[in-house]
């Protein structure tokens, strides 16, 4: 049954960065719909909020393809997509490097591709409504500065930010796309004291601010009327630390 409310899609929405957004959006912007890969708990409560979840794993280009579908069944309009969704898998040896690479260009580009192609009226018919629409991808700081030990999961994330390009010129004028390019933004519980300073010392302002300066940023670009075809850098000034 097709619904005329337009919800802002996030993919990998269930934890961390994606789900600071997500309820961060659900307050002010609300509909929320969330893609999720595992079963967890925190699900049900998501859902006791308002906020739909959608089973999804973008590993294989079907994934994404299920996935957009399903969206195009429940809703006639999308006021934002935001591509999450996303996997840190390091360099291999040997042919397992092959999948690596497959996975990585998968989940960062592949999937996000699909699902702006099939999707995208979707997206310009809330922006014929309602004056704009949003793609936004969530990239990273490594997609411009290589990766020793990641460099498939680097490449993807900078194929990534190209397609921002190209689908800002294809979705202009009723849809703006951007990227957001982070560095570390939040540690895992189990990265020690050792760890977290030498990682805040890599940024020029030496600190690791949290999620909500991924927050901050996403909901910029969802208020902004003049910003298109860009990659948003929240980096404290890393690329400046080598100069120093």
């Amino acid at each position: 049954m097709e619904d005329n409310q337009s919800p802002i899609v996030i993919t990998g929405g269930a934890q961390r960065l994606g789900l600071a957004i997500a309820l961060s959006l659900h307050d002010q912007y609300a509909p929320v719909v969330i893609s999720y890969r595992k079963k967890r708990p925190l699900l049900e409560e998501l859902e006791e909020k308002g906020i739909e979840t959608i089973r999804a794993d973008f590993s294989e280009p079907e994934g994404a393809l299920v996935f957009a579908e399903k969206l195009k069944q429940r809703y006639s309009m999308l006021r934002a997509i935001i591509h999450n969704a996303s996997e840190w898998i390091p360099d291999s040896t040997g042919k397992s490097n092959i999948t690596v690479m497959q996975r990585m260009m998968n989940v960062h580009c592949m999937g996000p591709y699909l699902i702006n192609q099939e999707c995208g009226d979707m997206l310009e018919r809330h922006g014929k409504t309602h004056s704009f629409a949003d793609i936004i991808h969530l990239s990273d700081y490594v997609a411009s500065n290589g990766s020793k030990k990641h460099i498939a999961y680097a490449a993807s994330k900078a194929a990534l930010e190209n397609l921002t390009l190209s689908f800002a010129s294809k979705l202009a004028s009723r849809v703006k796309v951007n990227s957001i390019a982070p560095a570390l933004l939040l540690f895992n519980e189990a990265d020690d004291e050792t760890y977290r300073q030498k990682a805040a010392r890599k940024s020029l302002l030496g600190i690791v601010p949290g999620e909500i300066e991924g927050v901050n940023a996403v909901r910029y670009i969802l208020d902004s009327r003049y910003l298109t075809g860009k990659t948003i850098a929240l980096d404290g000034g890393r690329h400046l630390v080598r100069a120093v």
